[in-house]
């Protein structure tokens, strides 16, 4: 599956936009981008493994959220993950200096 990356985090990621991975789920598919990039686990999740709050995960065109298995929703090689930051109180989060 191809995981769009939003542009505060292409620094951790050599500056792609979409990476791809493997996973049978949006959960394993997360965890293969942070496989081949540590330095996205902590601004993906917080120190106790849960997504952060102001990460929003799409498939496709749905909101991870509101799908009846949430992050462990299963996904097909053409899929697509997008992560698209919540836009509120700052632009600081994403660039890892304040939310820790």
């Amino acid at each position: 599956m191809k995981i769009h990356i939003p542009t505060p985090l292409r620094a951790f990621t050599d500056k792609q936009e979409t990476v791809s991975v493997e996973g049978a789920t949006v959960n394993e598919g997360l965890a293969a981008l942070v496989a081949t990039y540590p330095a996205m686990q902590a601004n993906l999740y917080t120190p106790e493994g849960k997504l952060r709050s102001f990460v929003n995960v799409y498939l496709n065109e749905d909101d991870v959220r509101y799908l009846p298995g949430k992050e462990d929703s299963p996904v097909k090689a053409d899929d697509e993950l997008t992560i698209i930051p919540s836009i509120a109180g700052g632009a600081c989060c994403l660039a890892g200096c304040c939310c820790r």
